[in-house]
């Protein structure tokens, strides 16, 4: 099904040329992964600390955009510059499970939003992470099948992001927003597994 991490090779393509530079510098993938997370943490706690303030919120979308290129980059270092590792793989899954709990879970304190949504969006979240991951233990490839994986995620809370900062306090809105969230991650939960599946019985 559609989704964003389609256009994954085309973003890597642009980030490229960046990346041989920081790895021509003695940059490390997993230094790399270790600021997407911190950024991602710095964050969430201005989002907590300053609860439905202008800035934090307007700088989501831009801090999302930056987290998506770090994790583009860590990847190519570890792929194309001979960095991968058993630590590197850890953390990797690990930063991107925690870095969307601490960006999205601020939003169920607004009280414009439902919090059970929410935070059933962001378990949700975890699990789908997890069936992908799962994926790789019974023999199948790591799962990123959609339609609503970790860029389609951040296209949402980004988005919620801006339309909170310019004053948009709609519940009815943002609770529709998140519901549809919550019912695209079982979606995808169950493609993760079903692919996974079917991928072994192929092989």
């Amino acid at each position: 099904m559609p989704t964003i991490y389609q256009l994954k090779s085309r973003f890597q393509d642009l980030l490229r040329p960046l990346c041989k530079s920081l790895a021509s510098a003695g940059v490390t993938a997993n230094q790399v992964t270790l600021l997407a997370l911190a950024l991602s943490v710095a964050e969430g706690l201005a989002l907590c600390i300053f609860p439905g303030a202008f800035w934090p919120l307007i700088l989501l979308p831009v801090i999302l955009f930056v987290r998506m290129g770090l994790n583009a980059i860590d990847g190519m270092l570890a792929r194309e510059h001979n960095q991968k590792s058993d630590l590197g793989a850890i953390l990797n899954e690990l930063g991107d499970v925690l870095s969307d709990a601490a960006l999205y879970l601020p939003f169920a304190a607004l009280p414009f939003f439902t919090g059970e949504l929410v935070v059933g969006l962001v378990v949700l979240a975890i699990i789908g992470e997890m069936t992908g991951v799962i994926a790789v233990q019974i023999g199948a490839s790591r799962r990123y099948d959609g339609p609503f994986g970790k860029s389609d995620r951040a296209a949402l809370f980004g988005l919620c992001g801006v339309l909170v900062a310019f004053g948009l306090t709609s519940k009815l809105f943002f609770t529709i927003l998140m519901g549809l969230g919550v019912l695209l991650s079982a979606v995808t939960i169950w493609n993760r597994a079903k692919n996974a599946l079917g991928e072994l019985e192929t092989q």
